[in-house]
């Protein structure tokens, strides 16, 4: 009996084994660099790539997508910063108003004895008066600090010479009574049954120290009864 021969031993394919090392290598590899670039990637994160959006907008221009141009916006006057803006005239009030509260200089009976305008006119009494526009009224005052009704007309006429009560009562009593039709600028006029006076600047209109809270300002004489009388003529 004859015996079979021995199988012939197996080989190995020297192709399929690099193949599998291949492949190891391929898994191992890649989480090895994974593991060591994860923190380099967390710290530094890579520049994001635009290209993407490039080529989206050169589709959209290819497509024929309008573009706008906008002009540089101007904002409505109600929408800007407000700033608010000081005129000259006003600076001129404001220390105008400073110089008279500090006022030191001479009173209604400085000027009596020594007017610096000894010839007396109607029409510089006017002059004068409208020359202590924006004084605040003070009650009892006689000064450029501050004057009430009678006190202004007071220290008005005092610069001529011409000496008037520090009341409104007694300044409407005295003097000249004139007709409303023969009033001059400069002349004083009184209402509210003798309670106020101002200096008459013709057309219906006054310069006077109206109440607390006011300043001297040009005003219509508001009271059709109102009388006028006349000093220093």
């Amino acid at each position: 009996m004859e015996r079979s021969a021995a199988p012939a031993p197996r080989t190995r394919n020297p192709r399929r084994t690099s193949l599998r090392n291949l492949a190891v290598m391929a898994i191992v590899v890649p989480g090895i660099f994974a593991t060591i670039a994860l923190p380099a990637y967390a710290y530094s994160p890579p520049a994001p790539d635009h290209s993407d959006e490039a080529a989206a907008l050169e589709q959209l221009r290819a497509a024929g997508a309008q573009s706008i141009e906008v002009d540089d916006a101007v904002l409505p006057a109600d929408a800007r910063d407000g700033y608010e803006t000081i005129s000259a005239a006003e600076i001129r009030r404001a220390q105008q108003r400073a110089a008279f509260a500090a006022y030191s200089g001479p009173s209604a009976r400085d000027f009596l004895a020594n007017p610096p305008y000894p010839s007396f006119s109607l029409d510089q009494v006017v002059q004068v008066a409208l020359q202590y526009q924006g004084v605040p009224y003070v009650y009892g005052g006689g000064t450029p600090a501050g004057f009430d009704c009678s006190g202004f007309t007071m220290f008005v006429y005092a610069q001529f010479g011409v000496a008037l009560p520090h009341s409104s009562r007694a300044q409407g009593a005295g003097g000249i009574p004139i007709s409303r039709a023969d009033a001059r600028p400069g002349d004083i006029v009184a209402m509210d049954r003798g309670g106020h006076v101002g200096i008459y600047l013709g057309n219906n209109t006054m310069v006077h120290a109206p109440m607390p809270g006011r300043v001297v300002e040009i005003e219509a004489i508001w009271d059709p009864n109102a009388w006028f009388v006349r000093y220093g003529a």
